[in-house]
C-alpha cells in the first residue's frame, strides 16, 4: 500500500522532522500542498507543543505527522562533563567566554505520558519517533485515538523489531540522512548502509509499509525510490531553503556553497551520531569523538559557543545538519518543493 492510501494525503512525500530549523510554517504549507508535514517536538516544550498544534490544526485540516525522540535519557557524568569542557576550554578562551558561565543540561526530552495526554486533545494523524519506539503503553496510547505510529529503522533488525513492538509503518533511514541516525539497537555504525541498498533489505523483511530516506533530493530520486517498491519518500534536506524554514543565514549560506559536498556523521554537537556539514569543530576535534557526554547532554557546553561564533558571522561551531544530497535545496516555497518532488 502507497503512503497516499494509508495517510490519505495526494503525493507521495513526507517533509522529514527537523529541529532547530522549523516550525508549524513548514508543515503546515506541506501538507496543504497534498504531501505530509510534519512537526519536530523534541526540543520543545509542552507549553511550546501546545501552541504549534494549535497553528496546526487552524490553519490545515490535512494530514499531519508529529515526531518525538524516545531515548532514554542519560545520567549526567561529572567527570565527562570536565573532560568535554576541557576539550572546549581553548575555544572558550578564544571568544572569551568564562567556562563557569556555561550552564548544563540536555535540551531533548523523551516522548512522555504529558506529550501523550496532550497529543490526546488534538489527535495527530501521525505520531512518528526516532531512537525506536517508546513503552508499549504509550504507544497503545497513541494508537488509542486512531493515530498511526512510525518510526526510523537504520538496520533490518531494527526495522523486524519496530514491526514486532508496532510501528505501523518504518522509515528506513539511509546513510545518507541528514540529522541524527535514528540507530537505536547497536551503536556499531558499521552496520549503518546507504538508501538504495537498505530499503530492498527491510521491503523483505517486513509486511508494514516501507518508507524511503536519505539521500532523496528531487524527482528523479523520488520516483527511484518508488520503483524499488518503496511506499512512499520522506525528505528533509531539500526544504531547508524554503522560506516557510527557519533555517539560519548562516547555513542557508553554507547549503549554496560548495561546502554543502562535504557532509560527515559526528556525535560532537550531542553526542549521538549525526550527520551535518563539516565544520571547524570537526575538523580540529575529529567527527567522532570519545569526549563528548552522553546523548543529549554534550549539546550545552557547545551553545556559548555557537552563539559567539555567529555574532561574527562564523560557522566554526553552529549545527549545519544536511544529507549527502543538497541539490535539492533552492529558495522555492515549500508548497511548491513539495509538488516538483511529486511530479512525474
Amino acid at each position: 500500500m502507497n503512503i497516499q492510501e494509508f495517510f490519505g494525503i495526494e503525493l507521495p512525500v513526507i517533509q522529514a522532522p527537523m529541529a532547530g530549523v522549523q516550525a508549524s510554517a513548514l508543515a503546515i504549507a506541506v501538507s496543504n500542498a497534498g504531501g505530509m508535514g510534519s512537526l519536530p517536538c523534541a526540543m520543545l516544550t509542552i507549553e511550546s507543543l501546545r501552541a504549534e498544534l494549535q497553528a496546526i490544526t487552524a490553519q490545515t485540516q490535512r494530514p499531519y505527522n508529529v515526531n518525538f525522540f524516545c531515548h532514554t535519557p542519560s545520567a549526567p557524568d561529572a567527570a565527562r562533563e570536565a573532560k568535554w569542557r576541557a576539550v572546549l576550554a581553548p575555544y572558550y578562551a578564544e571568544f572569551g567566554i568564562d567556562p563557569a558561565s556555561v550552564q548544563a543540561g540536555s535540551g531533548r526530552a523523551p516522548f512522555s505520558s504529558e506529550h501523550a495526554e496532550l497529543l490526546a486533545t488534538f489527535r495527530p494523524p501521525v505520531v512518528s519517533f526516532h531512537f525506536g519506539l517508546p513503552a508499549p503503553a504509550l504507544v497503545q496510547r497513541v494508537k488509542s485515538w486512531g493515530a498511526k505510529v512510525i518510526a526510523s529503522a537504520t538496520t533490518v533488525a531494527e526495522a523486524r523489531w519496530l514491526e514486532a513492538n508496532g510501528a505501523d509503518a518504518i522509515i528506513a533511514q539511509g546513510l545518507e540522512a541528514g540529522g541524527h541516525r535514528g540507530l537505536f539497537l547497536s551503536d556499531d555504525l558499521t552496520t549503518q548502509v546507504g538508501t538504495l541498498a537498505l530499503l530492498p533489505q527491510v521491503l523483505r523483511a517486513v509486511r508494514v509499509p516501507v518508507i524511503a530516506a536519505g539521500g532523496i533530493a528531487d524527482a528523479q530520486g523520488v520516483k527511484a525510490a518508488l520503483a524499488l517498491g518503496a511506499a512512499g519518500v520522506q525528505v528533509g534536506t531539500s526544504y531547508l531553503l524554503c522560506p516557510e524554514a527557519t533555517t539560519t543565514a548562516l547555513h542557508r549560506a553554507a547549503l549554496q556553497s560548495d561546502r554543502a559536498e562535504h557532509t560527515a556523521l559526528t556525535n560532537l554537537i550531542t553526542g549521538r551520531p549525526a550527520r551535518g556539514m563539516y565544520n571547524r569543530l570537526m575538523r580540529e576535534l575529529g567527527a567522532l569523538s570519545d569526549a563528548p557526554p552522553a546523548f543529549p547532554l554534550a549539546t550545552s557546553a557547545l551553545m556559548p559557543l555557537k552563539a559567539a561564533a555567529e555574532k561574527l558571522g562564523r560557522d566554526d561551531f553552529p549545527t549545519l545538519w544536511a544529507g549527502q544530497n543538497a541539490s535539492g535545496c533552492r529558495e522555492i516555497p515549500a508548497a511548491e518543493l513539495t509538488r516538483q518532488l511529486a511530479s512525474t
